[in-house]
């Protein structure tokens, strides 16, 4: 087996299970955290803009650590040539599969004509992905939505499909809403529009040959079991993955991969202390790493007095890995 063959064996399983890409949320910090919580769950980068790699060589933004991986870089452009360089930074960078985000609704998005947009170019699309698979060796992905505006979602996403597969694409997330460009706010597009899971599920049968990922709305372990459970190939989590992350990652090894064993959020923050000691001492500010954490108690005893003791501490002078590790003993003793 040829190690691109195997890189994308072992990306096919790993995204049974994925962390969606979140602006100013899945940075490295939040990753390395997530990865701490489950070894085998793919986690994606935030949305990483071609140009700014490619004119601005903003190289800074493809930083990750070796611990997070498998890790996806997630690109935002339309031009493929472009696209392709930015691509092929990626990969060099180390990232073990290049995505093209084809699902934000932002304006800011809109203006630079990628993003959710595209699902109105499907042509365009095609070229992006054939001129990313051309320059990298790592497996090139799409995220899109069902459709955006007055499109019908019945109508297009077959044909979108059929555009990208043709062009190389083996691997695709859909995000079960409609985007609209006009009228709705980039909030309002994670919740307004409705869900059409079954429209996923169907896009499965027709095309039987392609990983599809559902992703819109799934908040809990039970729900990506029940979509994998109907032959799905993978799921997707955004929100809830972020702000109850123990609830999603902690048990996502055995459950969703039938491997090791449910981790345990303590264990996880004492497994952070020399990470945030380490930032640190490179000149990162505690709140860069904490502000991913304030949600890992969600539901748990302690967990408002593990939030106010963060929030309210990370701002003091001299504020280090000993906050967090106080801030830890208020949980234990809650629990206790």
């Amino acid at each position: 087996m040829s190690n691109e063959v195997a890189g994308k064996s072992r990306l096919w399983r790993s995204s049974r299970l994925s962390v969606a890409p979140m602006m100013d949320w899945t940075t490295r910090e939040c990753r390395y955290l997530h990865r701490l919580m489950s070894k085998e769950t793919l986690l994606y980068t935030e949305m990483v803009t071609a140009p700014a790699l490619v004119r601005g060589g903003a190289l800074h933004l493809l930083d990750h650590d070796p611990g997070e991986h498998p890790v996806a870089l997630q690109l935002g452009g339309s031009d493929p040539t472009e696209l392709a360089e930015a691509a092929r930074l990626g990969a060099e960078a180390g990232y073990d599969e290049i995505n093209l985000n084809c699902g934000c609704p932002s304006d800011r998005v809109q203006s630079g004509a990628f993003g959710a947009v595209l699902m109105q170019s499907p042509e365009l699309v095609a070229d992006c992905m054939a001129a990313m698979a051309e320059a990298v060796d790592v497996e090139v992905t799409v995220k899109c939505r069902i459709g955006v505006d007055d499109q019908m979602p019945e109508e297009i996403l077959p044909g979108f499909l059929e555009q990208i597969r043709a062009a190389g694409v083996s691997r695709v997330t859909i995000h079960a809403r409609k985007a609209w460009l006009q009228g709705l706010s980039p909030k309002e597009n994670r919740d307004v529009p409705p869900l059409d899971y079954e429209l996923v599920h169907r896009m499965k049968a027709a095309f039987p040959d392609m990983h599809i990922s559902i992703n819109g709305g799934i908040a809990t372990l039970a729900e990506a079991e029940a979509h994998l459970a109907r032959g799905l190939d993978g799921v997707m989590i955004g929100r809830a993955a972020y702000h109850q992350p123990a609830d999603v990652l902690c048990a996502a090894d055995p459950r969703i991969f039938g491997s090791g064993e449910a981790s345990d959020p303590v264990e996880v923050v004492q497994q952070m202390l020399p990470y945030i000691e380490r930032e640190m001492q490179k000149g990162a500010r505690l709140h860069q790493v904490t502000r991913h954490m304030l949600g890992l108690f969600a539901g748990r005893p302690g967990a408002r007095q593990w939030r106010r003791h963060l929030s309210e501490g990370v701002s003091q002078k001299g504020a280090g890995p000993e906050l967090v590790e106080q801030a830890l003993r208020l949980v234990v003793a809650r629990a206790a």
